[in-house]
């Protein structure tokens, strides 16, 4: 049953989904990563440093952060706070090798009517990469890492209702009692690529700022313990309300849905699952020196994040740097402070093991952190079932890629005008006889391209669709078509170099065997000024 609320809201997924094609995609990604990295080992540094970033996040859920104990919350900046975590990796040698970054922040950049499917952090990250590296340096590896985001926005000019302009309610942000009309609003709002740019550019900075000044060494030995757990059948021990020394017990409940009672559908549910299977969750603490990271497989929101990271510290004799890596294993959804939770906001709602799943949580990290402390092993706990052979999808997949009669796939449908010619600031848009982007993620590569010429016929990459600037889109003319179209758009930066541009489109086809081709297309060449 756990995994369901979140396989539900992804129209269940299989082999031909787009969020299983993208976690394979990921996996593989991180796997190859960890090959290059072994293949390329050298001796090093790693030093860790720590800052703040005001003007980049706000809490999305005020009503319920402020139900936290009042001295606990004016500690902090007012849940506006975005916490930054770099770590760099240095060489003797070879100078600076990579960077990772925790941030607290969640990376929805845009809102879900804009059918854009858009990160801010790819380009963060590279942005780091370039400004941090040199030519004669290996190649830099930069990593930007989200922990305890669950109730951190980028919207800091706060929510708003789309039909009155008014601000959406305060304890529950809706409008007239709907959710649908409450927006947030971010720096460049309303353009939501400017509000993306702005974000990143203040987190870029902060993260640039806190590499060069970071001088506290790492060292000691490598640890770490691992443990799966059923939260079903787990006892918390919890002290007594206000303090004191009574202790209680209490079994935390399998989860906590508002299901209406009769409901069809969920008695299918019911019908189809059978007997309940355990619900696993993979916790496991690194402690790498004066550092440790919590392994956590779920949305911390951001006071419960601090009260965990608080428990596992106090563990540890020396100071220590204890960072939350959000996310990492498995997902068990949301996990907020009891205070939060009372609230019912949208994360004390998704959380799944009712109001003392954080106490559940502080309980057995800190047992986990006690264990490295003391040497001592820990049980593997009861293995999670494996339900990838009983996942059903709701989504159809790709049946055949097609184009117009005398049509071929990469030609352009919208081109620039002949002899063109754009300046800073400006927009280029075109479109593309195309097919379903799923066929191929393009891992390693890419759906749009901006292509600047030297000299007389050669073409140089200089923005691709890890670039904010650059935006791909992809269409049907209708919902059973097999025709489809790549709108790509570009928004020229300020500090491109002027010069004659294109725009190149990749992409995969599918025909009515089900086997898989490659195309490209470009557009007329153009000038920017």
């Amino acid at each position: 049953m756990r995994p369901f609320p979140f396989s539900i809201s992804s129209t269940f997924y299989w082999k031909e989904n787009i969020y299983l094609i993208s976690f394979d995609a990921l996996v593989d990604g991180i796997e190859q990563r960890i090959i290059l990295a072994h293949d390329n080992l050298h001796s090093g540094s790693v030093y860790v440093n720590k800052g703040e970033i005001l003007d980049a996040g706000v809490n999305c859920s005020p009503s319920a952060y402020l139900n936290n104990p009042s001295t606990e919350h004016a500690k902090y900046n007012a849940g506006r706070i975005v916490n930054l975590n770099p770590r760099r990796v240095s060489n003797i040698v070879q100078g600076p090798q990579g960077t990772q970054h925790e941030l607290l922040e969640l990376a929805a950049s845009f809102k879900s009517t804009s059918g854009k499917l858009v990160t801010k952090y790819l380009s963060i990250a590279r942005r780091v990469r370039n400004f941090l590296r040199s030519a004669d340096r290996p190649r830099f590896v930069s990593a930007f890492c989200q922990t305890n985001f669950g109730d951190v926005s980028l919207n800091i000019l706060g929510v708003f209702c789309t039909d009155t302009g008014l601000p959406c309610d305060f304890n529950q942000s809706t409008c007239c009692g709907k959710n649908e009309l409450c927006y947030g609003r971010g720096p460049g709002y309303p353009d939501e690529f400017e509000s993306t740019r702005i974000i990143g550019e203040r987190q870029f900075k902060k993260a640039a700022d806190l590499f060069n000044t970071a001088y506290e060494k790492l060292s000691g030995k490598i640890d770490f313990r691992h443990t799966y757990l059923d939260f079903t059948q787990l006892e918390v021990t919890l002290p007594k309300q206000g303090g004191g020394s009574e202790m209680l017990k209490h079994v935390l409940l399998p989860w906590d849905l508002d299901l209406q009672l009769g409901n069809p559908f969920w008695k299918l549910v019911r019908n189809v699952l059978k007997t309940p299977s355990i619900n696993s969750t993979g916790s496991n603490p690194k402690d790498i020196g004066q550092m440790v990271i919590l392994s956590v497989p779920g949305e911390f929101t951001t006071m419960a994040g601090r009260r965990l990271r608080d428990a596992v510290s106090a563990v540890f004799k020396e100071k220590v740097h204890v960072v939350i890596a959000g996310l990492t294993n498995t997902y068990s959804q949301y996990i907020t402070t009891y205070e939060e939770y009372e609230m019912q906001r949208y994360e004390g709602a998704s959380t799944l093991y009712c109001p003392h799943t954080l106490s559940a949580y502080i309980q057995e990290f800190t047992k986990l952190a006690t264990a490295i402390v003391t040497g001592i092993t820990v049980e593997a706990g009861p293995q999670p079932p494996d339900l990838l052979d009983k996942e059903i999808s709701l989504l159809p997949g790709v049946v055949m890629d097609s184009t117009p009669l005398g049509v071929k796939f990469g030609d352009v449908k919208t081109d620039v005008a002949k002899d063109s010619t754009f300046k800073k600031g400006d927009t280029v848009t075109v479109v593309f006889w195309s097919a379903c982007p799923i066929n191929d993620l393009m891992t390693e590569g890419t759906y749009a391209l901006v292509e600047l010429l030297q000299g007389q016929d050669t073409w140089v990459p200089a923005f691709d669709d890890d670039d904010i600037c650059l935006c791909f889109k992809w269409s049907r003319p209708s919902k059973l078509s097999a025709q489809s179209h790549a709108t790509i758009e570009w928004r020229i930066p300020q500090s491109t170099a002027s010069g004659f541009y294109r725009v190149t489109h990749f992409g995969a086809l599918k025909n009515l065997l089900g086997s898989i081709s490659h195309f490209t297309g470009s557009s007329s060449a153009f000038v920017v000024k």
